[in-house]
């Protein structure tokens, strides 16, 4: 198979991304970038180790990593033994959720934070008291609108 160099940079870009944001291997992050970009046709084990020019092993082990994060997920094709992957239609819905969690034990700290200046804190600390009301309300309109979102994913997850 042969990969375009535009989309051999794509992958670059997109797995230096998703190896920060996903806190994953550098190989496990090209392949979560070049399985975004093939979002119909998955791509067997062998054009994955070609495209990545990396062990058979090495690639086997991100895959397996992928596959337990939900990240990626793989099908068969009926007389054929080979397994194809590709990125996982609940992958973005699972990581919204994960940032409503995130905010949402966020908004509990800062309510604690909250309680307590305003019980304990003198004058000094009312500009940085209000600083943090304002936080929590914009970590709400966050969660505000994830929830929202979730609601729409959940509808188009059950349509598929």
């Amino acid at each position: 198979m042969e990969f375009s160099e535009e989309k051999k940079k794509m992958v670059e870009f997109l797995g230096m991304h998703w190896e920060q944001r996903m806190q994953i291997a550098p190989l496990a992050a090209r392949i979560q970038a070049l399985m975004i970009l093939n979002p119909d046709e998955g791509l067997s084990f062998d054009e994955i180790v070609e495209f990545t020019e990396a062990s058979k092993s090495s690639v086997s082990s991100n895959l397996n990593l992928l596959l337990k994060l939900k990240s990626v997920e793989y099908y068969t094709i009926p007389g054929d033994r080979k397994r194809y992957f590709k990125a996982s239609k609940e992958h973005i819905y699972l990581r919204l959720k994960n940032r409503l969690e995130n905010i949402k034990e966020e908004v509990e700290i800062f309510d604690k934070i909250n309680d307590f200046k305003t019980k304990y804190c003198k004058k000094a600390c009312i500009n940085e008291h209000s600083m943090g009301v304002l936080y929590r309300e914009f970590l709400k309109q966050q969660e505000k609108s994830i929830k929202e979102m979730l609601s729409l994913m959940e509808q188009n997850l059950q349509k598929n």
